[in-house]
């Protein structure tokens, strides 16, 4: 309705309009608040969890608020149970092997992006290699860990993460730097600076939103991993989504000590996403998320 339209309206009819739009907000915020409480409650019931007593667990009617919060309680449990270490682990293969696909990645990217390395379909085949199911190849990798002697060791998880992030960063990459003009690119090399030095100084700090939002995926994807580690962890380097299924058992569950190394292991998740929230979102409006 134009603005002459409703200038036109009476008195009447332009109070039923207000109103119909003022229900159309309650509605939409309703929806949105409904939703919001629907998808935080799994994440609110494993905190509250974590703070329980082991007798608040099953208790009905459900206690929504534990009476005597006993966390510390849970955290010596995973403590002696080895949880803490479990999520050190993980951080320790998460990083590394976030840090080596995103280099080796950004260069392929960059290979790829400025020199159309392999062809126009060569990049569609390396994202097509994320699409492979984990399932299909984790025995012969087993084979071949066992092998080389890489089964329950550090370096054998962070090359295997490192390898099966690399094809996302490298598609990833590849449309950031395509965004950065090659004429800035060229000016510098103008100017005396190598092809090595332009990337470093030209083009990865204009691409930084889509390399901080590539490393953040990438650290997600690595740090929910579960298959590989489960196959080819034994007792040294357990990391935490497989040390959380020991607290499952055939007769009894350990839900204080499993709700409590689930908040414990989201929290770098979250805090790295709050810290790079700017660069996230300027990062997936810039690229192939576009």
């Amino acid at each position: 309705m134009t603005t002459s339209a409703v200038q036109s309206l009476s008195p009447t009819a332009a109070r039923k309009r207000r109103q119909r739009k003022a229900r159309a907000y309650a509605w939409r915020y309703a929806l949105i608040a409904a939703a919001l409480i629907f998808f935080s409650f799994p994440a609110f019931w494993i905190a509250t969890i974590a703070f329980k007593s082991s007798s608040e667990y099953f208790r009905n009617p459900p206690v929504w608020i534990p009476a005597n919060p006993n966390i510390v309680q849970n955290l010596d449990k995973v403590i002696r149970t080895g949880g803490l270490t479990a999520i050190g682990n993980s951080l320790i293969v998460t990083v590394s092997a976030t840090a080596i696909a995103l280099v080796v990645g950004t260069l392929a990217a960059y290979s790829l992006a400025r020199f159309n390395t392999g062809g126009n379909n060569f990049a569609f085949w390396i994202l097509s290699q994320r699409f492979l199911p984990p399932v299909s190849v984790v025995f012969p990798v087993f084979l071949l860990f066992r092998a080389l002697r890489w089964v329950d060791t550090f370096h054998g998880l962070i090359v295997l993460y490192a390898t099966f992030s690399l094809p996302f960063v490298v598609w990833m990459m590849r449309s950031y730097i395509r965004e950065v003009p090659i004429e800035v690119e060229e000016s510098a090399q103008v100017d005396g600076a190598s092809r090595l030095r332009t990337i470093i100084s030209i083009t990865l700090p204009l691409a930084s939103p889509g390399l901080i939002a590539t490393g953040i995926f990438t650290f997600i994807f690595n740090w929910n991993e579960f298959l590989f580690a489960l196959v080819l962890s034994r007792t040294n380097v357990i990391t935490y989504p497989v040390k959380l299924t020991s607290y499952f058992g055939p007769e009894s569950a350990f839900w204080g000590e499993a709700a409590t190394v689930s908040l414990i292991a989201t929290l770098p998740v979250v805090i790295a996403t709050l810290l790079m929230q700017r660069y996230l979102a300027t990062g997936l409006t810039l690229g192939a998320v576009k």
